[in-house]
């Protein structure tokens, strides 16, 4: 690998942000050097605990101020936009937490900075590099599943995300949250666009059927409504049939470690994000580190700027559906 250094900016100060922060410390690559949040305490904290010398409280200032190649766009998924054309017009390349925008109007608005500037732009949809996901995705290259035909994913979390971890839950969606991730898995996994989509909804939950341009077909199942002692805060399982084979995949109750103590049994997380060795490792993480790989190397990002736009096009729709109570197409 080179010895070039990316210098990482990153607004938004909350768990995640330090996730940022501590990869980018990690990476022989990268070095964080400026971060921005409302809460100057929060961003201090992580600042002083990081090595990060530049903190503001404006992002404005900081697109202005700050000695950044590039920035990490850490905030609730409704705040994207504003912050991605701002630093796209400082001609600074830019990292999105998932999803790209929550309004088409938003997402258009990204797209158009980005191509204007001629700055390069990856959205965080991390479960490409989920190994099982990725290891299914070369068994379908390889041809062993035939053409895919249909699938199912249920891609969920406990009541307490909602009510707990995400103070602004209220203001997005599941499917936001997690649907993002569940549909690019689906189309990168179909190398398929998505034709037509009908959902249903219930409080904290979405039912989508999802309709390919090829003709494939997939169920998707989103939600926040997974009871509190459930082993793993993720409530996640896969299966897709081809016309010669098929692959299933049980991400949550995966049976590789379980612990137990005197109230309930537990499921370590060792698939999404976890430490060895003081290390960061999984998939939640690699993302992040392809990121710097990819801006060193020059190469196209694993997750496109249009994958990114198509998805938020299409969860828009299984939005439109479920309100509306019919099936939608979907237009790019």
């Amino acid at each position: 690998m080179m010895e070039k250094k990316i210098k990482m900016g990153i607004v938004g100060a909350g768990t995640w942000g330090r996730t940022h922060a501590y990869i980018y410390r990690e990476h022989s690559n990268a070095e964080p050097v400026a971060i921005c949040d409302m809460n100057r305490e929060r961003a201090q904290a992580i600042a002083d605990e990081f090595g990060i010398k530049e903190v503001y409280t404006d992002y404005h200032e900081m697109a202005e101020k700050a000695d950044i190649d590039a920035v990490a766009i850490v905030t609730p998924d409704f705040a994207h936009a504003d912050i991605a054309c701002c630093f796209a017009d400082h001609k600074r390349h830019l990292l999105i937490e998932k999803p790209l925008a929550t309004t088409r109007e938003d997402a258009e608005r990204i797209v158009e900075a980005v191509k204007r500037n001629g700055v390069r732009c990856m959205v965080d949809l991390h479960n490409r590099w989920n190994a099982p996901f990725n290891t299914c995705k070369q068994l379908i290259e390889a041809g062993k599943l035939g053409d895919p035909y249909t699938a199912y994913i249920r891609h969920s979390d406990i009541k307490w995300c909602a009510t707990d971890l995400l103070p602004w839950a209220a203001k997005s969606s599941i499917l936001w949250f997690l649907g993002s991730h569940s549909l690019d898995t689906l189309r990168w996994l179909f190398n398929d666009e998505v034709k037509r989509v009908y959902a249903v909804k219930r409080e904290g939950i979405y039912l989508s059927t999802i309709e390919f341009e090829h003709g494939g077909i997939a169920h998707m199942e989103n939600g926040w409504v997974t009871p509190n002692g459930n082993g793993n805060v993720n409530d996640f399982r896969f299966s897709i049939m081809g016309t010669e084979g098929m692959v299933n995949l049980n991400l949550s109750n995966h049976d590789l470690i379980t612990f137990a103590d005197q109230e309930k049994i537990m499921v370590p997380d060792i698939l999404v994000s976890n430490f060895v060795f003081g290390k960061c490792k999984g998939l939640s993480y690699e993302s992040i580190r392809d990121f710097i790989d990819r801006m060193v190397d020059d190469q196209e990002f694993r997750v496109t700027l249009e994958d990114s736009r198509k998805t938020c096009i299409a969860i828009l729709a299984i939005i439109e559906s479920a309100e509306k109570g019919i099936p939608v197409e979907v237009t790019y």
